[in-house]
């Protein structure tokens, strides 16, 4: 009775899990649309490598080789001291109905202010200098 151990799988050189794929290349745009100098004036060619607010994508992201990340990322820096591109974009997000805490408070405060003004009753003055409602 020999008893076989379950196959383990195999390990990639950096140590995962190899399943048996290749992970797909990602083709640069630079490389796609043969473009062999990177302009910092060409805004519309850096603009692609640039996410919506405004942060450089990584090498992963855009398939770039390293020399390519470098230009790019020193053409990005230029356009943006130059005015070009901007170094941020404001992402506006839709806030909910609900107060900050600071206007509850003053709303709160408001509420009581005008509660006091109704409960409070008003007193008068005799010629006598009695008051309403003392023998």
């Amino acid at each position: 009775m020999s008893s076989k151990k379950p196959q383990r799988p195999t390990r990639s050189k950096d140590g995962r899990k190899d399943n048996g794929r290749k992970p797909k290349k990602k083709v640069s745009i630079l490389a796609a649309e043969r473009v062999d100098y990177i302009d910092y004036k060409d805004v519309n060619l850096l603009q692609r490598f640039v996410s919506d607010r405004s942060k450089i994508r990584s090498r992963r992201v855009s398939g770039n080789t390293v020399q390519q990340q470098r230009e790019i990322a020193t053409a990005i820096k230029n356009a943006r001291e130059m005015a070009l591109m901007p170094y941020l974009k404001r992402v506006s997000t839709q806030r909910s109905a609900r107060p900050s805490p600071a206007a509850e408070a003053v709303a709160a405060a408001e509420a009581a202010n005008a509660v006091e003004a109704t409960e409070v009753p008003e007193t008068t003055v005799d010629e006598g200098g009695t008051e309403d409602g003392e023998g």
